[in-house]
């Protein structure tokens, strides 16, 4: 079984007729999914998406793929396929296209709709190709098969890429849902005639690898929705991603029976729904949908929200409805209705809004207590039947943290892949298909970019370490005036506090000392204002570890006069 080392260098040159296959992000996470395929001077590349920040990243809106690998070669790039329309798998496209609009971009209907709506804000009008199952083009030298896969969200495919070094499949996210809503499933008869064609090495979706079973359908959701529906007392809010197009129909389907209007809460939701919607995924009923302004005129026990949030994002519908900074109010008897899993990390975030919501007197229905969730990903039962089917030569495992990724490579292992054809890597590792032969040859740079605002890639995780200190421990800033000529102190020194829980008036025995210092420094004939403001810093963060145990950010201004 392969794996990455920290001492691997950068890959060597491409031999001529193999392929190589580089993931930009998912690997070791979960979201930034983007994979470079380069044939030749050729590259494709394999969705393009964005991560979202954990706590530990304050400030942070989204995390970008490191585009540095293929910045100065954009002009090789012969398309970007795009599996589906989350935003693990689109978000940073527009980010890539503003350094290259002409880059083209292949998908099926609602994922390019969704695309192309999302770059319009960017003012990006790229050239878009639209494919379905079962349809194969020539993009570059590579020859690309695109397969049907059941996703949380319609219209999801696979590729298989074809080029003269071998056929690598890669499935996007999927799970094996035998009885989907839209009744598009999974087309494991074009996996098994693939396997026959001879699948060289197989890109599979890890996420759930350590679930045991089958994930259960998504129709299945329907019962509990019914029941949550005939006990609510007032409002219905239900929270979800603003993709998911299947759970959204079946709460829609809720609402009409039990006679209630609907309304959709956040831009995204807004906008995709109406995307959804106007192409024919979403099924709605004449006149149940209403302006979010018309609900004041309804009865609660008529109203049913469908809004963001269900990740616990500080600027979503539902986490500003938690902490009251939000026009729709949360009062006593209201139900919410959290429609999704909890993705790795964002569990804390969605705790913190459950309390809130409860704390207002909601009654909040979540996954851990009710069946208002089904995943989107396939779990080890259905991984285990698609490797028996794909009989793939070489296997690695990727969009996942290194759990998922290890459970899906020993799955493979099972079924019959090699140990030494299956391939463990991470973010960056750059992986050659040669004579048939999957194998880590290198890794290039493939860190985490920051979009912060409008600033993109100038947050570095120094900016994020100081800003959690100055989060954790708060920050002190010294003052002080010195003469230029003999560095004796001539103002100050004034020092404050802010967030680190001292107060100003318990600096006083510290500035006597510091003064004390500053005049031996400048005895000793230390003038330079580097060092001063390091005496500063060292005598300050003494004082405060010694008798306070905080390391806070220190800041100190010294003034020549």
């Amino acid at each position: 079984m392969s794996h990455p080392h920290p001492e691997l260098g950068a890959p060597p040159a491409l031999k001529e007729g193999a392929l190589r296959i580089t993931p930009l992000g998912g690997l070791g996470e979960i979201g930034r999914n983007m994979t470079v395929f380069e044939y030749g001077d050729r590259i494709l590349i394999v969705d393009c998406g964005v991560l979202f920040p954990e706590d530990e990243q304050p400030g942070v809106d989204l995390i970008l793929p490191d585009f540095t690998y293929i910045r100065d070669r954009l002009d090789k790039v012969d398309g970007i396929v795009l599996t589906h329309g989350h935003e693990d798998h689109i978000g940073a496209v527009p980010y890539l296209l503003r350094e290259n609009p002409d880059i083209p971009l292949i998908g099926s209907k609602l994922t390019l709709a969704l695309i192309e709506a999302k770059l319009a804000e960017h003012r990006i009008r790229p050239y878009v190709l639209e494919v379905a199952e079962g349809d194969r083009e020539r993009i570059g030298p590579f020859d690309c098969e695109f397969i049907a896969v059941n996703h949380s969200i319609p219209d999801a495919l696979a590729v298989a890429v074809r080029t003269p070094a071998g056929m690598v499949v890669a499935t996007g996210d999927f799970k094996m849902d035998q009885l989907p809503l839209d009744g598009r499933l999974t087309d494991l008869p074009t996996f098994a005639k693939l396997a026959e064609e001879g699948m060289d090495l197989l890109l599979v979706d890890s996420t759930n690898a350590e679930v045991p079973g089958f994930i259960p359908h998504e129709r299945d959701i329907s019962a509990a929705l019914r029941n949550v529906f005939a006990n609510a007392e007032r409002r219905i809010i239900v929270a979800s991603f603003a993709s998911h197009v299947h759970r959204i129909q079946q709460v829609l389907d809720a609402a009409h029976e039990y006679k209630r209007k609907v309304a959709f809460v956040g831009r995204s939701m807004v906008r995709n729904m109406g995307i959804a919607r106007d192409l024919g995924y979403l099924k709605v009923p004449g006149n149940l949908i209403v302006d979010v302004k018309q609900l004041d005129d309804l009865p609660d026990k008529e109203v049913v929200l469908i809004c963001t949030g269900s990740q616990g994002e500080p600027m979503a519908a539902l986490s500003r409805m938690a902490n009251r900074d939000h026009q729709i109010r949360i009062v006593e008897g209201d139900t919410v209705v959290l429609a999704s899993s909890l993705i790795p990390g964002n569990e804390n975030a969605v705790y913190r809004v459950i309390n809130g919501l409860t704390r207002w007197g909601a009654k909040v229905v979540h996954k851990g207590n009710a069946k208002v969730h089904v995943s989107g990903h396939a779990s080890a039962g259905e991984l285990l039947y698609f490797f028996n089917i794909c009989k793939p030569r070489n296997l690695m495992p990727v969009h996942g943290e290194w759990r998922h990724l290890r459970a899906a490579a020993d799955l493979g292992v099972l079924t019959g892949v090699p140990r030494n054809r299956v391939v463990i890597a991470e973010d960056g590792v750059c992986v050659d298909l040669e004579g048939g032969v999957a194998r880590i040859v290198g890794k290039v740079q493939a860190g985490y970019v920051y979009v912060d605002g409008s600033s993109v890639g100038d947050i570095t995780e120094a900016s994020l370490k100081d800003r959690r200190i100055l989060g954790e421990e708060g920050f002190i800033s010294v003052f002080v005036v010195v003469d230029s000529t003999n560095g004796k102190i001539v103002g100050g020194p004034t020092i404050q506090a802010r967030g680190s829980g001292i107060d100003d008036s318990a600096f006083v025995p510290v500035a006597a000392k510091l003064q004390e210092a500053l005049d031996r420094s400048a005895s000793d004939g230390v003038l330079e204002i580097r060092q001063v403001q390091q005496l500063v810093r060292r005598t300050i963060g003494k004082w405060v570890a010694d008798n306070y145990r905080r390391r806070p950010m220190i800041v100190p201004v010294v003034v020549e006069v």
